[in-house]
């Protein structure tokens, strides 16, 4: 269930988080396999070693909200350029 802090903003338990992520990941993986024509585990290398997803992992970032397009495409950003503009909704 998800508990409600301050102005009516939902934070998801640490289960709930992490049952999301464990969703979303392997999207996120097939997209940059997709984009990047890369393997399964190039993808995965990818994914987890990047700044992206160090600031995925936390829950009050919100950037487990973004579809799966989006977050491949912020890898792609971050690996070519070494920055990442995140989108206001995040």
């Amino acid at each position: 269930m998800p508990l409600y802090h301050g102005s009516n903003q939902i934070i998801m338990s640490h289960t709930q988080f992490k049952a999301t992520l464990e969703m979303l990941v392997p999207l996120v993986v097939r997209e940059i396999m997709k984009n990047r024509k890369v393997s399964e585990q190039e993808a995965f290398e990818l994914l987890y070693s990047s700044f992206l997803y160090s600031k995925l992992e936390v829950e009050t970032t919100k950037l487990w909200h973004l579809s799966q397009l989006t977050l491949a495409n912020l890898l792609d950003e971050e690996l070519e350029t070494g920055n990442i503009t995140f989108p206001e909704e995040a």
